[in-house]
């Protein structure tokens, strides 16, 4: 109780020196943290008052998110001030990122095209090339959480460049770098961003980017570390948030449930963890409560993703009428997004793949993934691929997204039936155990696919695989064969040398005739007459000139280096033909 009590006085004492602070400066609010931004002229704004619209700007100091009943009375607050002032450039900067930072936390997406229209004010007022990089930033922050990525990169990259120590670039960075795929410089923004502003908000970027790696403990440290630095009651719950998203992507519902009810004591409007608690629920059994959950979560916070996971816990009860008012609200929240320039192409393309029109998702996650090569894209195309049928084509998308490094029991379930519908058994039984292994609840409706595919496989066969050839869509190998090289027998116990081609004897010279024999004479008694002589060996016929009388083979004769001699088919030809 001591303790508790401590950790709240240090916090009080925290919360006065920002306010403080924040009287003396503007603020940038940017994916949940606060950018200082100095005020141009000694007139400007006065700070705000210490209430909802001073906490928020007081969240600068660590990076914390910001409620959004004190973004509203910031927006209140800076409207008011710039119906007043409308020549001043930072107050128009901070009245737009505070727009995008709730359109956030509230998942209202009719905020971002206030955000923008405040912050392109901003720059009409006074230019990026003169100094305004508060706007720019927020201009980068309103592209992530439109999910266009590549805006966001260009201008995040932009205030880098002018200030590379500013520390509130480095977050946006990481988010934009990750959606594009680029996980090498999210990994060097991660650093700077590690360097220059170490403590919460750094080890919660550093947690999603190390989960995306792989690096599932290393994730869970950082988090962990996260939850002891908060120094205030919205960071503290977001972070036990992430801590929870954590447990449950490793099949740990009940642990992640204590961790979002906790996150929630701490701030009951935190939209991502009451969606983790409701999944937590369905986990553990308890589906009439989860339900209740996901009532009051679309309620307040209807985001695709969260109309979706609704829909299929109702077909999974064979509700299906309730899945298909679920699946129509989805589809009218999608055309609203898509009016405020929100890019939902993920969300559609699952959509769609599953229980609409497959050829469309196919349609829609090619256009993104020429957009975003990031493994969530390359998942959910290879999964569009096979459900339209052309499963060879979904192969690649499928390894991509597993082979990066995060462990995701969807992306697993995903690759695994592409290759049961290949014929792949063996590594389709990897795969769907591997799901399984991963996370078993990852999805009620999928739970039971997997039951039913991993016992239409059945048992390994004993022995191992009869056959290991190639299925028949896959490129065939093609193994170089490098022919043996002749070689001219050395002597025992030494390496041969390579035998060098023998010159050409010289042609024999003609016998001289033999003087023909006296006809008259006998011969001597008790001798025999010679014998007529054996022709030498390689000596060739009358008109051969040129052959070699030693018996060596011609140069020409004899197998170069890349020709091997008959029968030799190169190293590896018997186990090919076996």
């Amino acid at each position: 109780m001591d303790d508790a009590m401590d950790r709240q006085q240090r916090r009080a004492e925290r919360a006065v020196k920002r306010v403080a602070l924040g009287s003396l400066t503007g603020a940038v609010l940017l994916s949940g943290a606060l950018v200082y931004v100095p005020w141009p002229w000694l007139n400007g704004p006065p700070p705000p008052a210490p209430g909802p619209a001073g906490r928020a700007m007081a969240a600068a100091d660590t990076g914390a998110p910001a409620s959004p009943a004190d973004l509203s009375a910031l927006i209140k607050e800076r409207g008011a001030w710039l119906r007043r002032h409308p020549e001043d450039d930072a107050a128009w900067a901070v009245l737009g990122s505070a727009y995008v930072e709730r359109g956030r936390a509230t998942a209202d997406s009719t905020d971002y095209p206030k955000a923008e229209s405040a912050l392109r004010r901003s720059l009409a007022v006074r230019p990026a090339e003169t100094g305004n990089t508060a706007a720019l930033l927020g201009l980068a922050a309103l592209a992530n959480a439109r999910h266009d990525f590549g805006a966001a990169r260009k201008w995040a990259e932009e205030v880098r460049e002018r200030e590379p120590e500013r520390w509130t670039v480095y977050p946006v960075l990481v988010e934009a770098y990750s959606g594009l795929g680029d996980y090498k410089n999210a990994g060097t923004a991660l650093e700077k961003l590690k360097k220059l502003r170490p403590g919460s908000l750094a080890r919660t970027v550093a947690a999603r980017v190390y989960w995306d790696r792989g690096w599932r403990e290393d994730a869970s440290v950082a988090v962990g570390d996260a939850v002891a630095y908060a120094d205030t009651p919205a960071l503290e719950a977001d972070c036990l948030r992430r801590l929870a998203d954590l447990q449950w992507e490793r099949g740990e519902p009940q642990d992640a449930l204590v961790r979002y009810e906790a996150a929630l004591r701490l701030d009951p409007a935190l939209h991502q963890a009451l969606a983790g608690r409701a999944r937590a629920l369905v986990a553990l059994d308890r589906t009439d409560e989860a339900l209740r959950v996901y009532g009051e979560l679309v309620a307040k916070t209807p985001l695709p993703e969260y109309l979706l996971e609704l829909g299929e816990l109702y077909e999974a009860r064979g509700a299906d009428d309730d899945a298909l008012a679920q699946y129509r609200l989805l589809r009218d929240r999608l055309s609203r997004d898509a009016a405020q320039g929100v890019n939902q192409a993920l969300v559609l393309g699952l959509f769609e793949a599953d229980h609409g029109d497959s050829a469309e998702a196919v349609r829609q996650l090619k256009a993104e993934w020429n957009r975003h090569k990031s493994i969530d894209v390359a998942d959910a195309l290879g999964w569009a691929l096979h459900r339209n049928g052309d499963d060879k084509q979904a192969v690649p998308f499928a390894r991509k997204a597993t082979e990066q490094g995060r462990r995701s029991a969807l992306f697993a379930y995903h690759r695994g039936e592409i290759e049961r519908t290949l014929g792949l058994d063996g590594p389709a039984r990897s795969h769907l155990a591997e799901a399984t292994r991963t996370n078993p609840y990852f999805s009620p409706l999928r739970a039971r696919a997997i039951e039913y595919a991993l016992a239409a496989l059945g048992d390994p066969p004993p022995g191992g695989p009869e056959e290991i050839d190639p299925p028949w869509w896959a490129p065939q190998y093609q193994p170089v064969q490098k022919p043996r090289k002749p070689a001219k027998p050395g002597k025992p116990g030494k390496p041969s040398k390579r035998a060098e081609p023998t010159k050409p004897a010289e042609p024999t010279k003609p016998a001289e005739p033999a003087k023909p024999a006296d006809p008259t004479a006998l011969p001597k008694p008790g001798v025999s007459p010679p014998a007529a002589p054996a022709p030498k060996p390689g000596a060739g016929s009358p008109g051969q000139a040129g052959s070699s009388s030693s018996g060596a083979v011609d140069a020409a004769d004899q197998p170069g280096d890349g020709e091997p001699k008959d029968g030799d088919h190169g190293p590896g030809h018997e186990e090919l033909q076996h």
